[in-house]
């Protein structure tokens, strides 16, 4: 068995525990039972908040940018009978320009590993070096469930994307907080 196929066969067997995790917890709460609280000390959390999760996770966020264009493009020539003119390079400039729309677009930006907290209140993640980022379950409008991760949509902020092998488990438990709430 080569390296990449030992690799690859790693991140499978990662991928369907993960999903076994989610379902196991899915089964759990339709039957009636309960996230169970964990202790997080480095958290403060308000007075009746709870944590249940407190995960390593992969986090972006969707959002499109300001277009910046790029200085025009081209020289000056010294031209016997017209003197010094600036002649313009149109391919380069309409190349940038391209470029510089198609970079201000809407796609995930901000890739960034994040530690994540569940509570009953919301999401808390801390990227590294980072202050904590509160995403609260009252202002979550949709939660989707991706075979890559968890999207999760706000009504204040640009939607967040949450992937590794915690993220199908993360994604069953925040619906059913948003839904239940505890």
């Amino acid at each position: 068995m080569t390296m990449w196929r030992a690799r690859q066969t790693s991140t499978d067997a990662g991928h369907l525990n993960a999903e076994q995790s989610a379902s196991a917890l899915a089964q759990h709460l339709q039957a009636g039972g309960a996230l169970a609280p964990i202790p997080v000390t480095d958290l403060a959390l308000a007075e009746e908040e709870r944590a249940y999760a407190d995960v390593a996770c992969a986090a972006a966020r969707f959002y499109g940018t300001d277009v910046i264009y790029p200085p025009r493009a081209g020289y000056f020539e010294h031209h016997p009978s017209f003197g010094r003119r600036w002649v313009p390079n149109r391919r380069l400039d309409a190349r940038r320009s391209g470029e510089a729309e198609a970079d201000a677009q809407e796609r995930w930006r901000d890739h960034m590993p994040a530690r994540v907290v569940l509570t009953s209140i919301g999401l808390r993640l801390q990227p590294p070096g980072s202050n904590w980022l509160p995403f609260d379950h009252a202002l979550l409008t949709h939660a989707e469930r991706r075979p890559s991760g968890v999207v999760l949509s706000y009504s204040v902020c640009a939607p967040l994307f949450l992937s590794g092998s915690a993220a199908p488990w993360l994604g069953v438990a925040i619906q059913h907080l948003a839904s239940h709430g505890v």
